[in-house]
């Protein structure tokens, strides 16, 4: 393409010859100088619109406003419906560690008024001299976020111990710690250890204790297990031994009645038997024994005797 440019005062032609770089460069220039005009025009519209209020401008701004608000609400709400959800699972929680807790308090043998899990825990103190500062929805939910993790810890912390508690109250129920006779209904007569036999007058080890009794008492299981024998003995009368486990027996003789047969399982503080003076006995009473491998313990070593 070719410029001519002819001057009046000398009445010559210059000619410019441009190419399509030149074209190109020239329509961009155009077209620059064209989107600047328009945005300094859209500019100093808007300056004088907001100066001036005009009311071209107030429903545009209501409307971005009111969509910007409609935004911010969905999100808070959104927001709220995930907090309340983490507070719900929280509760929920909450509510099987306090089942967990009373469990465990009854199991290791607490007062229920030490720890009262149905309540919040007493808290107070002054108010602090550094200003309070508001949580962001951002701190709120990392906070429920480790509250969740350690009430999970210490779920698990709490569910191994009561198992282990647990375990340890089921031996403990397996211990004849529990005296054989109802409190008030018989008294302590003979010791373990060497005594004078009453029937041959000679110096013989006594394996067991004795309890006086009136015949018909009852005579209870010290602690649960399994009866191994039922029945009458040549020497020790009608007998019932429990079988404790851990290589632990029992053994109650010369009994008027017996109430189990062998394989029943009992629980500490069952009726099996009556007191009675069968079998090698001098009137009415219970003879108990403890034996652990078959050896003769003294009963004193695991229970008080009364009277």
């Amino acid at each position: 393409m070719n410029v001519i440019l002819v001057t009046g005062r000398t009445s010559s032609a210059r000619t410019i010859a441009l190419g399509s770089r030149e074209l190109a460069l020239a329509a961009a220039a155009a077209v620059a100088l064209i989107v600047l005009l328009a945005a300094s025009l859209h500019y100093f519209t808007l300056r004088y619109a907001v100066s001036n209020n005009s009311a071209y401008l107030r429903p545009l701004l209501t409307s971005i406003q009111a969509q910007e608000n409609e935004r911010l609400q969905a999100y808070v709400g959104e927001s709220l419906k995930t907090i309340a959800s983490k507070v719900g699972e929280l509760q929920a929680r909450l509510v099987r560690l306090d089942a967990l807790g009373d469990r465990l308090s009854k199991v290791a043998g607490l007062k229920p008024q030490e720890f009262m899990f149905d309540r919040p825990p007493a808290q107070g103190g002054a108010e602090s001299s550094i200003p309070a500062r508001d949580l962001s929805m951002r701190q709120l939910g990392d906070e429920l976020d480790r509250l969740s993790r350690d009430l999970e810890d210490r779920g698990d912390k709490l569910r191994f111990l009561e198992s282990t508690l647990t375990q340890e109250h089921a031996k403990q129920q397996l211990i004849p710690n529990r005296a054989p006779v109802a409190a008030g209904t018989g008294y302590f007569s003979s010791g373990f250890g060497w005594r004078i036999d009453p029937f041959t007058g000679m110096h013989a080890f006594h394996e067991g204790i004795d309890f006086s009794a009136q015949e018909g008492s009852s005579i209870l299981a010290p602690a649960g297990g399994v009866v191994v024998f039922s029945a009458a003995h040549p020497q020790y009368g009608k007998m019932v031994e429990i079988d404790h486990g851990n290589d632990l027996v029992t053994r109650y003789a010369h009994a008027s009645k017996l109430l189990v047969k062998v394989g029943d399982v009992v629980l500490r503080g069952s009726k099996i038997a009556e007191v009675g003076s069968t079998g090698r006995s001098t009137g009415t009473h219970l003879h108990f024994e403890v034996r652990h491998r078959g050896v003769a313990q003294n009963p004193a070593r695991f229970l008080r005797t009364p009277g």
